[in-house]
């Protein structure tokens, strides 16, 4: 071959020639500023070898890959040696790769499998923030996907319009990755909640509380939706919000001024725990606990008085999805306005509630807890002694809730 000139542009450094076979490469850019695997990047460029298959040799001495500490008294126009067969090149993608700076906002989310968002009509912030956070349950979402639930010409109100408005706007949510306008279900919740459609100056809604928007979402859909495997015409009809969401509290009321009134002790059921927050409380455990026991006035029918009780409860049945309430706002009596709490509440990512629970559900949670910490142990063996360290034995007191089959 006569020879082919790079023609590469004049940076510091030295270029030099290339004898591969019977192909010859002049003036190639050598830069020893740089490690010698750039170097043969633009070897390969030019020669199709890759980096890994190639030998590149000058005055007998080998070129690495890292530096060039072993190459002495490299000039310009030097020739070197090089060695390895070309392989094919890689065909042109068939479709174009795109960077995410190239992309439009809608074109991020359906590639990161963002949901699509809800534009606000109005401080209505809280609606959406509530039905995003219920959208990630994928029962609760195809459950209402698959609900009769529909619109008619009369104007539906209640529980059965709001739970259509959900229905279609899972379904448009789904079918795309733009943001979606919720007109109809602003307009259905205002009607079965007209608190929510209350305007302030300028005709714009007024803020609501997510934390009531969340209560009454569960409390229509707990009327309309049926429990799984129960149909509407059963006597007792068991909801489906009960069954993923419902828990229950073993509650002993006991008078804390008489001795003799024996203590009372019920079931009570809940769809969220209340985490209780003052100047004491740092952690949602701490919280938790707190609200657990309270004491309360009522009626003593041994004193024929009113007297104060204690009321003490443990959870006697965890649900699927376990929701937490903070309780970050109280009433200030003084001033006669709600305030804020906005003291930061720690919280782990992976909640165990077994502390929380009756000894009836902790004999319940138990046998499958040891099942998991014996797996856990010995996995811990496993990594120890792949690394030949001896292992000394600890009963975990922190068990991953995710492993945790909670009672349906």
């Amino acid at each position: 071959s006569s020879g082919i000139n790079a023609e590469w542009p004049l940076r510091p450094g030295y270029h030099v020639n290339i004898k591969w076979g019977k192909e010859k490469y002049t003036k190639v850019e050598c830069n020893t500023d740089e490690t010698p695997i750039l170097f043969k990047s633009t070897l390969y460029s030019l020669t199709g070898v890759v980096p890994e298959r190639m030998k590149v040799m000058v005055k007998g001495a080998i070129i690495g890959d890292e530096s060039w500490d072993n190459i002495k008294n490299l000039k310009n126009n030097v020739t070197m040696m090089m060695m390895g067969s070309a392989t094919e090149l890689p065909d042109e993608p068939a479709e174009k790769t795109q960077f995410i700076e190239d992309m439009s906002e809608s074109q991020v989310n359906q590639a990161a499998d963002y949901p699509p968002g809800l534009h606000n009509l109005g401080n209505t912030c809280y609606m959406a923030a509530t039905l995003q956070c219920l959208k990630t349950v994928p029962e609760l979402k195809d459950k209402l996907l698959s609900s009769e639930g529909r619109f008619s010409r009369q104007s539906v109100v209640g529980s059965e319009g709001v739970c259509a408005a959900m229905k279609q706007l899972y379904g448009d949510m789904d079918a795309t990755s733009e943001p979606i306008t919720p007109f109809v279900m602003v307009k259905m919740l205002h009607l079965a909640i007209p608190r929510f459609a209350e305007k302030g100056e300028g005709g714009v809604f007024q803020q609501q509380d997510a934390n009531e928007c969340w209560t009454e979402l569960m409390r229509m859909m707990n009327e309309y939706l049926p429990g799984e495997g129960s149909t509407s015409t059963e006597s007792v009809r068991k909801s489906f919000i009960e069954q993923y969401f419902g828990g229950e509290n073993k509650t002993v009321l006991k008078c804390g001024e008489s001795s003799d009134e024996p203590e009372t002790v019920s079931i009570e059921k809940w769809t969220q725990l209340r985490c209780h927050i003052n100047t004491d409380v740092r952690y949602m455990q701490l919280g938790l606990t707190m609200g657990l026991k309270e004491n309360i006035e009522k009626h003593s029918q041994t004193l024929d008085r009113n007297a104060v009780y204690e009321k003490t409860s443990l959870v006697n049945r965890l649900p699927g999805y376990l929701t937490i309430n903070f309780i970050r706002f109280f009433y200030k009596e003084r001033e006669n306005i709600n305030a804020k709490i906005l003291k930061d509440i720690k919280f782990p990512l992976s909640y165990d509630a077994f502390e929380l629970c009756s000894d009836e559900l902790k004999n319940k949670l138990k046998p499958m807890r040891d099942r998991f910490e014996e797996l856990r142990q010995r996995n811990i063996e496993k990594e120890l002694s792949a690394k030949d360290i001896p292992m000394k034995k600890e009963k975990s007191t922190d068990c991953d809730s995710a492993l945790i089959p909670l009672l349906q």
